[in-house]
């Protein structure tokens, strides 16, 4: 029951698709799409930070009439800033250091570690009810998402999740440009992802999309000795483990990550 984007403009759609899509316009991470009432919908804005990775700029979460608007160490309630722990109409915020979370009665919970990496839990009352980059929600990988009356590829479904804001400056990523297949590395990352520290979750997550998406990451990077290349993911993994009730060993060292 979890969407996530994290790193080189990787998303995990809640039906278990991982896709690449570098957009830097506003887009619908997810919404309740099932009638002209939307109960709640999530918003996020990614771009490049100083340093030339893939974050992400904002959140707006709405809520029925509740919105929350959530940048790095700043949450704004309906146009007020707001000190965190807040609580209002059923929607808690807490705050520190390295997350910001909100929890909604209505059966989400968002998480973002304030840079790359956001993961959006929805109750299963929504399933079959959402659209966005998170996918439909009707446990059925690719069906809607990439093949709904043509082939798509991420490139041209992540478009179509785009918010027009009127005055917007943000070019469409090439439709024609598939991200370049990598097939290198795969032993590198097979190593990471199965190291002993992650004994615990082998049996949790799909380990085969967590190596693809580390193996485009270090094709990426271009053996620039970036951590960040491998980190995301490697972060990403260990994340989705915790959430499914694994425990995660220590795989942080002084040199890695």
């Amino acid at each position: 029951y979890v969407c996530s984007t994290w790193g080189n403009n990787h998303f995990k759609t809640f039906d278990g698709d991982i896709y690449q899509f570098p957009g830097i316009c506003k887009y619908n991470f997810v919404s309740d799409c099932q009638e002209s009432y939307k109960e709640f919908s999530v918003h996020i804005q990614r771009g490049l930070n100083s340093n030339n990775h893939s974050e992400i700029q904002y959140i707006l979460l709405t809520i029925t009439d509740f919105t929350v608007y959530l940048r790095p160490k700043l949450a704004v309630v309906d146009g007020q800033i707001v000190k965190t722990p807040y609580y209002s109409s059923g929607v808690l915020i807490e705050s520190n250091d390295i997350y910001t979370k909100v929890y909604a009665k209505l059966g989400l919970v968002l998480i973002w570690n304030q840079e790359d990496a956001l993961m959006v839990e929805l109750d299963s009352k929504f399933n079959n009810y959402t659209c966005g980059l998170c996918g439909d929600y009707n446990g059925i990988p690719i069906y809607n998402e990439f093949i709904d009356g043509g082939d798509y590829n991420s490139i041209t479904y992540g478009n179509l999740q785009k918010i027009s804001k009127p005055n917007a400056e943000c070019e469409d990523p090439d439709e024609t440009q598939a991200l370049p297949s990598c097939s290198e590395h795969r032993d590198e990352c097979e190593m990471l992802l199965t190291s002993s520290a992650f004994a615990d979750c082998r049996l949790r997550l799909n380990l085969e999309m967590y190596i693809q998406a580390c193996m485009q990451d270090k094709c990426a990077c271009n053996t620039n000795e970036d951590s960040f290349c491998l980190c995301s993911t490697i972060s990403e993994y260990s994340r989705q483990c915790s959430h499914a009730g694994g425990r995660p060993g220590e795989w942080r060292t002084q040199d890695f990550c």
